[in-house]
């Protein structure tokens, strides 16, 4: 961590989907908002390392705004296992309690056959050690950004789930010698 590294983290595009689902993988972005594309585009530094998840739709926003992002599975959306492909209105109707009980500690607590987002946290940091020094654009999930924010401000999980991190908002976070800088979360174009 011996040289700064700037990171240039950024949510992928909506999703073209139904709402209120809790999207797998392979879910597709809606790229249509071609001028909340140009502006994000404009703001970000000319050849910097890009890394996006293996999800389709962050490699689908890496490609609309033109990188060419290496993808890196750390960087991935937390798994909700079981949950995945779900609505979350059919999940309360058929867990009920447990549901309700699982949001009462979600940093915490794992879906069946998913992973917490403390589990999370521990994969963006490895994520995090991997990336050069310099400019780094990440197009990747709301989860992943509210985990690098944990690390970069030292929170507890909990806290960091309060951010908002909205589709195609940028926020920047500098790795430094001797810690972290938080320029700016969930800029909009």
């Amino acid at each position: 961590m011996g040289v700064e590294t700037n990171l240039w983290l950024i949510r992928h595009a909506p999703v073209d989907g139904p709402k209120g689902v809790i999207h797998g993988p392979d879910a597709p972005a809606d790229l249509g908002d071609q001028a909340a594309f140009a502006a994000l585009k404009a703001r970000l530094p000319q050849g910097a390392f890009a890394v996006c998840s293996p999800a389709r739709r962050t490699r689908e926003t890496a490609a609309a705004l033109g990188l060419d992002a290496v993808q890196n599975a750390a960087f991935r959306e937390q798994d909700f296992g079981a949950w995945t492909g779900r609505r979350h209105n059919d999940l309360v109707t058929e867990l009920g309690a447990a549901y309700h009980a699982f949001w009462q500690s979600p940093a915490r607590n794992r879906p069946p056959g998913g992973e917490s987002f403390v589990d999370q946290i521990a994969r963006a940091k490895q994520g995090l050690a991997s990336l050069p020094a310099g400019d780094a654009v990440l197009v990747v999930h709301s989860g992943t950004i509210r985990a690098v924010l944990a690390i970069a401000l030292e929170l507890q999980a909990d806290s960091a789930l309060r951010f908002v991190i909205d589709p195609l908002s940028l926020s920047r976070i500098d790795r430094l010698a001797n810690g972290w800088r938080v320029v700016a979360v969930n800029q909009r174009p």
